[in-house]
């Protein structure tokens, strides 16, 4: 055997052997780490969630007796002491029988799903299919009767102007019917005919 072939003859040995110890080395050196440690979660955050019981994300949906189709997601929701719950980031949709489209945004409220009634606060924003566009600071809404109210001022804009009014409700008057809206207390109408399509 001429010395080329030795010398590989003993790479063929030396190189695995070196290769296994620096594998070795790389386990063995290894720091170890807590999987628990590493979670991304604040410890207000995690006290929180462990104090209230809480579903993030919640979506429901059905329909009413006249046939209604009634959906409500949220982005968080907490049980609350009675029969409603406290929620955030609250987004209803309303498709009625007859049509028409009206969907609900809030910051906040509280929801009784026994009594399908909810209490919106905080930025609610109302808008229909019908070209409505209504802003308050709280609504009362009763899914089953599909009774909408506005206990507070409401500002809205409409494709026939601008309205302001102490108070605003929605109701229905009977199965596959349209939704009224009924503005009251100091109703203030800005028309504007450019709105309106012909």
């Amino acid at each position: 055997m001429d010395r080329y072939s030795r010398f590989v003859a003993w790479l063929k040995v030396l190189l695995p052997l070196t290769a296994l110890a620096l594998l070795s080395t790389l386990f063995l050196l290894s720091r170890n780490t807590d999987p628990v440690a590493t979670v991304p979660f604040a410890d207000d955050e995690l006290l929180d969630r462990v104090r209230d019981e809480q579903i993030t994300g919640p979506f429901f949906s059905g329909t009413t007796t006249d046939g209604d189709r009634v959906s409500v997601a949220a982005g968080t929701m907490r049980t609350g002491l009675g029969k409603a719950s406290t929620v955030e980031d609250l987004s209803a949709q309303i498709d009625m029988l007859s049509g028409t489209r009206i969907i609900l945004f809030s910051d906040s409220g509280a929801f009784d799903m026994s009594n399908a009634q909810s209490n919106l606060t905080g930025n609610v924003v109302i808008t229909t299919s019908t070209g409505f566009k209504m802003t308050t600071d709280s609504l009362n809404a009763d899914f089953d009767t599909m009774r909408v109210e506005a206990p507070q001022p409401v500002t809205a804009n409409s494709p026939f102007g601008t309205l302001n009014a102490g108070q605003m409700r929605m109701e229905k008057r009977g199965a596959g019917e349209n939704a009224h809206l009924i503005f009251t207390d100091g109703v203030k109408l800005v028309y504007d005919p450019t709105n309106l399509e012909e």
